[in-house]
């Protein structure tokens, strides 16, 4: 086969999950040490903090991608997503659900909603992916989305590490975490079948892996500015006897 030729989708799909799955933020330390327990209340919270400002990046991406689109029937597929984060009304949607989460791991919901303590380097990455969406085509945006591959298995990681680890933890406040399980490999779905059927040279397929690629480049890059800004108990009390 020619360098230049088109992957069959067989092919490309695993090359995409391939990509995807050896840079997925799942291998990032914090999310290892997070599912063995090993994280303080201090770092929960501050990882729910930071991380409640990529989810009000997503409904903006995906109104990004629907204003790109010409085609009535990608938008009526994609536009649920919107829904999902925002809710339909007040108080319903993921937004609402993680702001439910962070009053279960004691904090004020609604200092979390203003942003006002999330890191600047959580801002720069999770703005990044808005950008990213803005810049680049639609077929591209919609890969970007294609983390959704792996998200079902780490969340439902995630809410058996917390139910065991964790019991100072809401556990009525999971809701998110377990809502997203379903919810991913439906997305990913969608969004695979919309890549694979618009990606149909050599040339869109690479550009779809670089996308992807960026995407969890950006989750990785979120979750080292958390780490850096909330470090294990041990290590800023190292950091304080050398001061």
């Amino acid at each position: 086969m020619s360098e230049d030729a088109p992957l069959s989708r067989e092919a490309f799909v695993e090359r995409l999950r391939a990509e995807g799955a050896r840079r997925y933020h799942d291998g990032h330390s914090f999310h290892q040490r997070m599912h063995r327990g090993e994280l303080s209340q201090r770092e929960i919270q501050g990882w729910v903090i930071n991380r409640y400002y990529y989810q009000t990046r997503i409904p903006i991406k995906d109104a990004l991608l629907l204003s790109k689109s010409e085609d009535p029937g990608f938008r009526r597929l994609w536009i649920h997503r919107i829904t999902d984060h925002d809710g339909a009304r007040e108080g319903e949607g993921g937004l609402a659900l993680w702001l439910r989460l962070a009053a279960g791991v004691g904090l004020d919901p609604a200092e979390v909603a203003g942003l006002g303590r999330v890191e600047p380097p959580v801002r720069f990455a999770c703005d990044a992916y808005v950008t990213l969406v803005r810049e680049r085509s639609l077929l591209e945006g919609v890969a970007s989305s294609l983390t959704e591959f792996f998200a079902p298995d780490l969340m439902s990681r995630r809410v058996a590490a917390w139910e065991a680890h964790y019991p100072w933890v809401d556990q009525g406040t999971l809701d998110y975490f377990k809502s997203r399980v379903t919810r991913a490999r439906t997305d990913s779905h969608e969004a695979i079948d919309f890549v694979t059927a618009h990606a149909v040279t050599r040339a869109q397929q690479e550009a779809c892996v670089a996308a992807l690629v960026r995407k969890c480049e950006i989750l990785w890059a979120l979750l080292d500015a958390v780490e850096k800004a909330y470090p294990p108990a041990e290590k800023s009390a190292r950091g304080a006897c050398r001061g």
